[in-house]
């Protein structure tokens, strides 16, 4: 690239991290976290940083600029990012972390007594399904904004070797997306296991370039241990089975993530845990959730907000971030996962969701139902 090139790409760039900053300063509708940190003292201290591979504050601002509903608005183009625009991210992390208190550290990996959890719902009134999930990335390697063709294959082929290594429950079978037929690939998503590619927020952020280059899932026989490869982050990887046995799902996603990590080095910071795309998925990166049929607190959405506020849980409708709940069915999931510990995580969801069973059946001795009221259901 010669010089003139040069000079016209950083006047691009210039120009959209100004117009990104003046959307977000003059938006009455964005409630972000980018929009609340983003002074202009702190636009002007990190418009002219680089990573080492290139990533800029507009890599990091775009989402949060381009889209009024989301929540946290920030993506990091690699792991150096969390330093070079530590300025914005800081703020951002402790107040999607900790209500915007100081972060603490994160502690060392610690899965805890894996005999400790039972079946949530043994008579299947209640759960549909169950599932722990975390996000990984390759050390050595930037995040979507910053990579290459090529490095979205080598991850590809680095992650396939380290999973052809896994054996019994965690054997699976990889499927490249570029290889999936539309029918395929479409029956894999409604069923809830393949991701769908149609995020606003990632593919503003840049988690579609040179799609689908490097994209697939690996899948177990059974369809209850699952790894996305390079979608939001470079490894998804997931442990689900329907009901609500969390002590079978958190036991298969111990010994993946445990297994995984003796054969790939992942991108981990001291304070700041997993290092992650979107810095909602830092710490641990793991969200535990169940998809829940909650009939009696549905119709009182103002308590079960309350109660799962109190509990430190968070709603999704059942298709995801920003979908809408249908039909009494919810996904309840953590809201924290830096500064605890695997089992803390887990354990929270776990009692969390024992306690809103409890004031699920306690309305229910107040209202008159039906047999027909139960829904055993398998939708993962």
């Amino acid at each position: 690239m010669d010089n003139s090139s040069k000079i016209n790409m950083e006047s691009d760039t210039q120009n959209e991290m100004e117009e990104a900053f003046q959307k977000l300063e003059l938006s009455t509708e964005t409630k972000s976290l980018v929009k609340k940190h983003l002074t202009r003292e702190v636009f002007q201290q990190l418009k002219g940083r680089r990573t080492k591979n290139g990533g800029t504050l507009a890599d990091v601002i775009r989402t949060g600029a381009e889209h009024t509903h989301v929540m946290t608005g920030a993506f990091v183009p690699e792991p150096e990012g969390y330093q070079v625009f530590a300025l914005l991210l800081d703020p951002i992390i402790d107040d999607c972390h900790f209500g915007g208190q100081s972060a603490r550290n994160q502690p060392p990996p610690e899965f805890g007594d894996l005999k400790f959890f039972e079946n949530l719902d043994p008579e299947g009134h209640y759960i549909v399904s169950t599932r722990v999930r975390c996000g990984r990335n390759l050390e050595g390697f930037p995040f979507h904004p910053c990579l290459t063709e090529d490095q979205y294959e080598e991850i590809e082929r680095t992650i396939k070797v380290a999973m052809e290594s896994l054996e019994g429950e965690l054997a699976t079978t990889y499927y490249p997306l570029s290889e999936m037929d539309e029918d395929q690939k479409q029956k894999l998503i409604d069923d809830h296991y393949l991701f769908h590619g149609k995020d606003v927020s990632l593919e503003t952020a840049g988690a579609y370039r040179l799609w689908p280059t490097g994209r697939g899932i690996f899948m177990n026989q059974a369809k209850t241990f699952l790894v996305w490869c390079n979608e939001e982050d470079q490894l998804r990887i997931i442990s689900m089975q329907p009901g609500g046995d969390m002590g079978a799902v958190f036991r298969r996603f111990a010994e993946a993530v445990q297994s995984l990590e003796e054969k790939l080095p992942f991108a981990r910071h001291e304070r700041l845990g997993y290092l992650a795309f979107c810095p909602t998925n830092l710490g641990t990166a793991i969200r535990a959730s169940v998809l829940i049929r909650l009939p009696n607190l549905g119709a009182n959405r103002a308590l079960l907000d309350e109660l799962t506020e109190k509990l430190g849980l968070q709603i999704r409708g059942s298709s995801g971030v920003y979908t809408e709940v249908q039909g009494n069915l919810f996904d309840i999931s953590n809201k924290k996962r830096l500064g605890l510990t695997e089992f803390e995580v887990v354990k929270g969801v776990y009692e969390g969701t024992l306690e809103i069973i409890r004031q699920e059946r306690n309305l229910e001795k107040n209202t008159r139902t039906e047999k027909g009221n139960y829904f055993p259901c398998t939708l993962l």
